[in-house]
């Protein structure tokens, strides 16, 4: 034992135990015991102490640790390694995670995006444009009086018996017509050349009417018939309208005054049943990061690099222990003089190497997230078809 702790070691108050370079890990001596029943863990958490006790100093100098620090650092340690790794996993995949049950233990899983969020997201644009989604969409009308300009949709919700929740945040109009509209699929002959490309099929498939003798169609993209469709709901409000019209708020202004009688057509929706991005989750669905189903790491699964990692966080927190240990005492009289005790540099040091530990681990995380992964793959990619285009053709000879 060094002079200075003899010294000390002699006065009642500064009796710390010191440690005496052994060390028997049994399982139940970690604060929390997460790891305790891991064979490899136990196995190492002996390794550990002596490691860092030799780190520290020992045994030139002694060491204000018990077996029972080093193997509460040690524990510390590797729930810290789990934490970050099963955090940057949960950030980086949490759209595929969002609506998965709690009770899915995701340690041992492999996350593959899904095209469930971007359903999600197209549902909320097919909603507004109106070609799909989850919002019903209704249709009323009106009768045009002569000389009138504004009618009021408030006006017709009433008269149509429309009151309580189920209108508490009114309606939006999505479309107004100055007759009422057909429905594409009846219209599907082309507006500027009769029957068009694929339109005769689709007639006939619809029981527009039946076609006999030789006849011969071309068979044509889906995407083709969509576009005849959607040509077709485009005249119908540019082409076949005798008016146009504003709206303000729920009231509607026809223009030009109506000189006759007639039928105004809308299509609307209820603002009620239109998404308010909020959706009441179950409480044994994941719908943020903190119930994500990961556990603490299998100490046993992780490799050489995250252990070597996991064995400088565990000397940094014995560092910082042993700083604040040698705080309570920040100097020790001797006689004439007295020793200054290291604990600010102690403390120092375990802060800068614990903030440089996580930097690096986050920084290697981040090279392999998803998005540098597939920047990479992209690189390699083009790197590839350059070299390839330096690559002469073959002469054919014969």
């Amino acid at each position: 034992m060094s002079p200075f702790f003899h010294i000390y070691n002699k006065i009642p108050i500064m009796n710390i135990p010191i440690w005496n370079g052994a060390s028997s890990f049994a399982p139940g001596e970690t604060p929390f015991g997460f790891y305790d029943n891991d064979a490899e863990f136990r196995r190492d958490a002996d390794k550990v102490a002596i490691f860092c006790a030799n780190r520290l100093g020992y045994p030139l100098v002694d060491i204000e640790l018990q077996s029972g620090s080093f193997y509460t650092a040690f524990e510390e340690a590797v729930t810290m390694y789990g934490n970050e790794i099963w955090a940057y996993i949960v950030r980086d995949n949490f759209l595929d995670l969002e609506g998965l049950s709690i009770f899915e233990e995701l340690n041992e899983t492999i996350i593959t995006p899904s095209f469930a969020p971007i359903v999600k997201l197209t549902e909320q644009y097919a909603d507004e444009a109106g070609v799909g989604g989850n919002i019903p969409w209704y249709s009323g009308s009106f009768s045009l009086t002569v000389g009138q300009q504004n009618y009021s949709f408030e006006t017709f919700m009433t008269s149509s018996g429309f009151t309580g929740s189920a209108y508490s945040e009114g309606i939006e109009i999505k479309r107004v017509f100055y007759q009422e509209p057909k429905p594409a699929s009846d219209l599907y002959l082309d507006p500027y050349n009769g029957f068009g490309f694929g339109g005769a099929m689709a007639a006939g498939m619809a029981g527009v009417g039946g076609f006999g003798g030789d006849m011969g169609f071309l068979m044509m993209p889906l995407s083709y018939d969509m576009q005849i469709i959607q040509s077709i709901e485009m005249n119908q409000q540019v082409r076949w309208s005798n008016y146009s019209f504003e709206m303000h708020g729920n009231d509607l202004k026809v223009f030009p005054v109506p000189d006759h009688s007639g039928e105004i057509w809308f299509q609307y929706i209820f603002n009620n049943d239109r998404s308010s991005g909020v959706v009441k989750c179950a409480e044994d669905k994941v719908n943020n990061v903190s119930n994500a189903n990961f556990k603490n790491p299998k100490y046993s699964l992780i490799n050489s690099i995250g252990r070597q990692w996991i064995f400088e966080m565990t000397l940094a927190i014995c560092k910082e222990m042993l700083g604040y240990i040698r705080g309570k005492y920040s100097s020790i009289p001797i006689p004439n003089a007295e020793v200054n005790l290291n604990q600010g540099d102690l403390i120092a040091a375990a802060t800068a190497e614990k903030t440089a530990l996580l930097e690096r681990l986050r920084a290697y995380l981040d090279e392999t997230s998803r998005a540098a992964l597939l920047g990479r793959k992209a690189q390699e990619a083009e790197s590839k078809m350059v070299e390839l285009q330096q690559v002469p053709w073959t002469i054919f000879i014969g």
